[in-house]
């Protein structure tokens, strides 16, 4: 019995320290929750886990681009915020290529050579969404990196030729390394710096291999242990959440929509579960326009977005439960855009956008993030009670 409470009074210390809220009884309580004699045990799934924002409304949010953010468009977007029911803003802080999109400051980020000022001053952008109250969240996209791998080659792909590996996109992109620690670090450090400026949620996208990745595994050369590619992508978002969470911000996973209807897609190493139960908030990119002939009985999914939303939530309901007390904040994105390369597809509008969100309600689900590129968002949309 002595062994066994200096184990859990050393455990303690450890949990503490990441989480300095947690007392030694809830830790005894998440103690309860190990798995029983027989079933597998985890090494990804948290002690504790603990909403460091419990008093946050229900979030109802758009994408907003660096450009944006840094630009005159910003009050346009504002300006749609304060009228209706919409809440927070998504800003890329470390977008698509792998800009750091503001002057941090920091010498370790420095070093890299990888920030482009695009917003010109990060403390007035922050004073301005809190005047407005608008809930900001820190875009981090992680493993597509163009910008790192070609400056440090060694934390990405190479070909058989030892060329930088790229994909067949105009212009290629290329990704970079979810096995190296370095990598992950780098991630973490330009999170620390949002929420150092005022981020009350980071947001990781691209948590992932690239696309195909099991078809090239074996020319690629990179380096790797022993742990599987899911366990790899799920362990950044441990780690991440570990190092963040004392930080009082939330940690968020953006994951494609069909993951929670799927078994892990190991080939890109992303597993809905592990990585669901290491988040604050889990948002699933459930675009209609992302979805295939046959999918939820909808002939061109993209044409039904009710019925679509509606059963990829029913999807996510039922992929989440067996984590109890670990389910994240389920905050899908959903389409504010028209597909207009999907055969089939219709014209998305006020009604197309207020169906997802119905949706939504009807399957007990009332926050959301909306989707368009190029930051034009649909006008006249209710967000809160859209009636069929």
């Amino acid at each position: 019995m002595e062994m066994i409470l200096a184990a859990m009074l050393m455990l303690w210390g450890n949990v503490s320290s990441a989480n300095p809220d947690v007392t030694l009884d809830q830790l005894v309580q998440a103690s309860m929750q190990v798995p029983a004699h027989g079933e597998e045990f985890d090494p990804l799934r948290p002690v504790f886990k603990k909403d460091p924002q419990p008093d946050t409304p229900a979030i109802r949010g758009i994408y907003v681009t660096a450009h944006s953010a840094g630009g005159s468009r910003l009050n346009t977007l504002l300006e749609l915020v304060d009228q209706t029911d919409l809440n927070a803003m998504v800003i890329d802080v470390k977008d698509d290529w792998g800009n750091i999109t503001y002057d941090t400051g920091n010498s370790r980020l420095e070093a890299y050579d990888t920030t482009y000022k695009i917003i010109p001053d990060i403390q007035k952008l922050m004073n301005t969404l809190n005047e407005h109250e608008v809930y900001p969240i820190a875009r981090i996209v992680v493993f597509k990196d163009t910008i790192l791998a070609n400056k440090r080659p060694e934390l990405s792909f190479l070909n058989p030729d030892g060329s930088l590996w790229a994909n067949g996109k105009k212009p290629p992109e290329s990704f970079v390394n979810p096995y190296s620690k370095e990598v992950w670090d780098y991630n973490i450090e330009v999170a620390k710096e949002a929420a150092k400026a005022g981020f009350k949620e980071i947001q990781f996208d691209y948590v992932r291999f690239p696309e195909g990745f099991e078809k090239r595994d074996s020319i690629l050369q990179y380096e790797q242990d022993e742990r599987s590619r899911v366990e790899a992508v799920a362990g950044f978002v441990k780690y991440a959440r570990e190092q963040l969470n004392p930080l009082g911000v939330r940690v968020s996973v953006d994951i494609f929509g069909y993951a929670a209807s799927v078994p892990a897609a190991e080939g890109i190493g992303q597993d809905f579960e592990k990585i669901s139960q290491n988040v604050d908030v889990i948002s699933a990119m459930v675009y209609p326009s992302h979805y295939t002939t046959g999918w939820f009985g909808a002939k061109v999914p993209d044409a039904e977005p009710y019925t679509t939303i509606s059963g990829s939530s029913v999807d996510t309901h039922k992929k989440l439960e067996p984590l109890g007390p670990l389910k994240p904040i389920v905050r899908p994105w959903i389409q504010d855009f028209t597909a207009s390369w999907v055969p089939g597809h219709i014209k998305y509008g006020k009604e197309e956008i207020e169906e997802q969100i119905r949706a939504l309600h009807d399957n007990g689900i009332e926050e959301f993030l909306l989707w368009n590129a190029s930051n034009k968002y649909t006008p006249g949309v209710n967000y809160i009670n859209p009636s069929p």
